[in-house]
């Protein structure tokens, strides 16, 4: 009988438990407090202890900010606190056998939170630590400021272009850094939920259930593998800390609704989170912006999550992890009906309705060998759905994909740490389009096996540098021919690719805080590549055998500096993207340069600066802003000086890529009540035209600017009352072209929060 991965991750972790090293035996005890400047405790912080291996343990400081770790190993250890306005210098201990260790960790107040991160390298690093340019919102970053779609919340990241095609529950796009709308690898708990080949929707994902949003820019396939070729946007679920219930019901304009409720927590050995949400909208149903259209019917959306998750700690150092997440959204689809620039538009659309189911499972295991050595195992399965109605009948689509990881992680110095494994990937896509002979459905099956290795230096908290390398063996399978469809397509025998992708950083402090007051200055800079394998169609509908990844080369510097006592951080990054090896249909202007149908020959770039500014006060006040200047442009195909692919021309802006890019969000918090402005826009961008696509020409469509405001009251101990304005000034705009966004609405909802 065939076993599942999942029983070998899990008797694999029990027989690693029940063969953990003898030096456990003695294990030591630490504990504390955490205070913060005037020597009053601080209840509330994660408290981080991280081991030489890279292996990170968290615990909450209780009501006198208090924490302690039990069962902990000998050997050198480092102890860091987070709590939002603050950060902790870290605190190095060398634990020897049976020891009971005391070490209180002093806060001082900050801009910004020195988080821990999961998605800049193998290992967790803090914020400070890490070489990649990242940032991490908490949740309460995101409560406090009303945040519902994650996709809003990305906002606060600078180089991250966001572009919904309507209200909520409209396809969302994001453009990392100026690169494409499926370079960024989006996952959960360390699960991707990429569609095959990259693409991803973000105007399904919400943020409630969630306990950070880490946002990292830049190519990470040498860590992530394929589609990371852009950025990586990872959620990590609220699980554990100390037991707690909360809900939430909302409603307002376009008779929108939300009603979610979970609980997480810990006790004994067991950790655990889990929540629900329904959220449903009727959308638009006033008149549309030009009135010869009618009343706008079919923008309504609901949808629902399910999202479970739970930890065991099988030992000292052995933890045994799985998640599930359950999803079903339906929304329809009335057109593009705002901007019409050659009258194509032929009417608002009564029919067309699209619907997605996904679930996800993973299993994941974490085993400390011994005090400088630790194994990480991970096992996750997604199936993703979705079945589109229209005028013209029905049509479906499905992704599945399993994939299992393994890494070892290892201390060779107490500088120098190394992480060295492989990961499987066998997904496979279908869809009603992409058929046989007999018109049968013909499902595109792909197997990608990748082998990493990353080394790590630290030195004295002032020097980091990253250096990794992963390769991807990427087999695609053989793909029956198709005479009889409209594109007829020749049978495509099996295809492999090896793709090597190298990665190097490094984070230098001029200054370091605990020397300068809380100031402090920081250079930075990296170096990689990235893939994005094809889609599941650019390979149906290709006669090109050999159809390879697209490909990136990135580079970027920056200057990090903090200033007023660490209360003002200032930063600055300048970054250059070069995209190879797009893939294009080939034209008839083309033709010379090509023998195929579709063919890796078109190539862009992307340069520009992200520039960010972050404020603390003492008296509750924060200010973030942030601007990004992005050039892009389209450059001639291989082998063709001053030939781009139609209807584009050589120097053209990428489609949807502002060239200036602002947003500013101002917070204040009060012992009664938390309020909050932000206001956002960009300049114009370069667009198709939104019925026929680039058949119908290219159009610049304006820029914009939108103000939100809200305020939570804090009602009592365990209730806030939520106010918010979406749109505040009413303004008329369009972030894709064609498609209006929704005008001013207003949001009442209450809060609760049991045992927070």
């Amino acid at each position: 009988m065939r076993r599942s991965p999942s029983v070998f991750i899990i008797t694999l972790a029990l027989q690693l438990v029940a063969s953990a090293p003898a030096a456990f035996a003695q294990s030591a005890s630490i504990q504390g407090r955490v205070i913060d400047p005037s020597d009053k405790p601080v209840p509330g912080a994660i408290v981080s202890l991280r081991s030489s291996s890279g292996l990170v343990r968290q615990a909450p400081s209780r009501a006198d900010g208090s924490y302690s770790f039990s069962s902990v190993p000998p050997g050198s250890l480092e102890l860091r606190a987070a709590v939002e306005g603050f950060r902790s210098e870290p605190v190095r201990l060398t634990v020897e056998s049976a020891d009971v260790l005391n070490a209180d960790i002093r806060l001082a107040l900050a801009a910004l939170t020195d988080a821990v991160v999961v998605s800049a390298a193998f290992v967790e690093l803090t914020q400070s630590e890490a070489t990649s340019t990242v940032t991490a919102l908490s949740r309460r970053d995101v409560e406090d400021r009303q945040f519902t779609m994650v996709a809003d919340a990305l906002r606060l990241a600078p180089g991250m272009s966001v572009a919904p095609s309507g209200g909520l529950g409209s396809v969302t796009s994001v453009f990392p850094r100026g690169g494409e709308s499926d370079y960024t690898l989006v996952m959960v708990d360390g699960v991707k939920l990429n569609s095959f080949g990259g693409g991803f929707d973000f105007g399904h994902l919400t943020t409630f259930g969630l306990n950070q949003i880490e946002v990292v820019r830049g190519p990470q396939s040498a860590v992530f593998g394929s589609d990371a070729i852009g950025g990586v946007v990872q959620m990590r679920s609220r699980v554990g800390g100390r037991p707690s219930a909360y809900g939430l019901l909302e409603t307002g304009s376009y008779g929108t609704s939300r009603v979610a409720a979970g609980s997480s927590g810990s006790k004994g050995a067991i950790d655990w989170g889990a929540s629900v949400e329904r959220a449903s909208s009727d959308g638009w149903t006033s008149e549309a912006p030009n009135p010869s259209l009618g009343l706008v019917t079919n923008d309504d959306y609901e949808a629902s999550m399910v999202s479970l998750a739970a930890a065991w700690r099988a030992g000292p150092r052995s933890t045994l992890r799985a998640t599930g997440r359950f999803g079903t959204n339906e929304r329809g689809n009335p057109g593009p009906f705002g901007s019409d620039p050659i009258g194509a538009y032929p009417g608002i659309d009564t029919v067309s309705r699209g619907t997605n189911d996904a679930g996800m499972g993973a299993l994941d295991f974490t085993h400390e060998w011994n005090p400088r050595t630790a194994l990480r195992l991970q096992s996750s399965y997604l199936d993703e759905r979705s079945r589109f109605v229209s005028p013209w009948g029905e049509s479906d689509a499905r992704t599945q994909r399993f994939q299992a990881r393994g890494q070892v992680d290892r201390a060779l110095t107490p500088s120098l740490g190394l992480t060295a494994g492989a990961a499987l990937e066998l997904e496979q896509a279908g869809s009603s389009y992409i058929t046989g002979a007999a018109a049968q459905r013909v499902p595109i099956e792909r197997r990608v096996a990748g082998y990493f290795a990353e080394l790590r230096w630290r030195s004295a908290s002032r020097l980091f540098a990253t250096a990794g390398l992963r390769v991807d063996d990427i087999l695609r399978g053989d793909i029956e021919g198709d005479p009889l469809s409209f594109s007829p397509r020749f049978a495509l025998p099996e295809d492999r690719v090896v793709s090597p992708n190298p990665r190097a950083a490094v984070s230098y402090y001029l200054r370091t805080s605990d020397a300068s007051g809380g100031n402090w200055s920081r250079i930075h800079g990296s170096a990689g590549t990235g893939i994005r394998a094809p889609d599941a169609f650019e390979i149906a509908f290709t006669d090109n055998p050999g159809l390879k990844p697209e490909r990136s080369k990135s580079l970027d510097a920056g200057v990090e500096q903090a200033l007023a006592g660490g209360l003002v951080i200032l930063d600055g990054t300048w970054f250059l993207n070069r995209y190879d090896d797009l893939i294009v249909a080939v034209g008839r202007s083309m033709q010379d340069y090509s023998r195929y149908r579709t063919d890796n020959i078109a190539n862009a770039q992307a340069q520009g600066v992200e520039a960010s500014f972050a404020l603390r006060t003492r008296r509750g006040l924060e200010a973030r802003a942030s601007y990004t200047f992005a050039a892009t442009a389209v450059l001639a195909v291989d082998h063709a000086p001053g030939v781009a692919p139609a209807p584009f021309s050589v120097g053209d802006q990428l489609l949807r890529r502002p060239r200036h890019q602002v947003n500013v969000d101002l917070l204040w918090r009060h012992r009664y009540a938390t309020a909050y402005v932000r206001a956002g826009g960009r300049s114009q961008v370069l667009d198709v035209e939104p019925n026929w696509g680039a058949a119908g020409g290219l159009f610049h469509a304006p820029g914009f600017g939108v103000a939100d405001a809200g305020v939570t009251v804090h009602a009592g101990r365990y209730a806030d009352v939520l106010l918010r304005a979406d749109n505040l000034f009413g303004r008329r705009y369009e972030a894709v072209f064609g498609y209006p966004a929704p005008r001013r609405s207003f949001t009442v909802g209450v809060r609760i929060a049991a045992g927070r």
